[in-house]
């Protein structure tokens, strides 16, 4: 099932931005720009180490496109931290999962890599699954549910973009990008209405910019090897392993919408990747 090298990464970035949504959520006490700068600072220095242990040319080939993808990056970090430390965890994740519809949607105009029906029932039977677990949740106001499928949008056009820059750039500097972008937009916000975190929320901070960049550094690798439709449907597990981690760490109870959400969007994953093996095959 999960024999693609791409399929591999993209479920080690998943696992390790379920990780970030708990450190985020512990910090709801610190303003998200605040949380989305050292996010990005840590990331900047741990990329840019990387990047020269490399040998590579941090400034990159395709710089536009590049820069586009940092600013996307941008805006969806921002906004999603924001819906994580104002909404319930499982509401924001929720809307945040969106994103893997609009990344097929934009990847048919951007790359001309419109997905098969068969595919699109995947996704919604995957989506359906996400409601499923979730269900609806009146303390969600208008604004906030605007701002985080705001998010979802940015963040399908950063996996474009990542995507578009196959072969154009090398993973690490596409990842490097992403801070480099963010750095200096967030900062000089961050700077002007700085809230000093408690001893402790530095470690958390820190957890949250080295998590993050593992798991951008995995996702740019997937989305670079696979199509775009072949990978982001795994998003979804993000749902699961939020639940999961609920359980056991939180003790949150999972109701029968919620076993059943995790039965549909698993069988949806292992159809969805049984259907690209036999379409592999039969280009072969």
């Amino acid at each position: 099932m999960f024999s693609s090298k791409g399929v591999r990464y993209i479920l080690v970035a998943t696992f390790f931005f379920a990780l970030m949504n708990v450190g985020v959520k512990y910090l709801s006490h610190i303003p998200a720009y605040e949380v989305v700068f050292f996010r990005a600072f840590v990331s900047l220095v741990v990329c840019y180490l990387l990047v020269r242990r490399e040998g590579l040319n941090p400034w990159g080939n395709n710089k536009p496109l590049l820069i586009l993808r940092g600013l996307a990056g941008t805006a969806a970090l921002t906004m999603y931290f924001y819906t994580l430390q104002h909404m319930p965890l499982a509401s924001a994740a929720t809307i945040q999962y969106l994103s893997p519809i609009f990344t097929i949607i934009i990847a048919g105009i951007l790359l001309h890599e419109s997905a098969k029906p068969i595919q699109w029932l995947f996704f919604l039977a995957s989506f359906a699954g996400v409601l499923c677990i979730k269900g609806f949740d009146a303390r969600v106001t208008p604004t906030e549910l605007i701002i985080g499928v705001s998010a979802a949008i940015c963040s399908a056009l950063a996996y474009n973009f990542i995507r578009k820059l196959k072969g154009q750039d090398h993973p690490l500097v596409v990842v490097f990008y992403f801070p480099l972008v963010t750095v200096p937009i967030i900062g000089s916000y961050t700077l002007i209405h700085w809230v000093t975190p408690e001893p402790s929320d530095w470690i958390v901070l820190a957890l949250i910019g080295l998590t993050t960049t593992v798991a951008q550094i995995y996702m740019t690798k997937a989305y670079q090897l696979e199509r775009a439709s072949n990978v982001s449907n795994y998003n979804y597990l993000g749902v699961v392993l939020a639940l999961l981690i609920g359980f056991f760490a939180f003790g949150e109870s999972i109701g029968f919408l919620g076993l059943g959400g995790i039965a549909l969007i698993t069988l949806s994953v292992f159809m969805s990747s049984r259907y690209r093996a036999v379409s592999d095959e039969q280009r072969q």
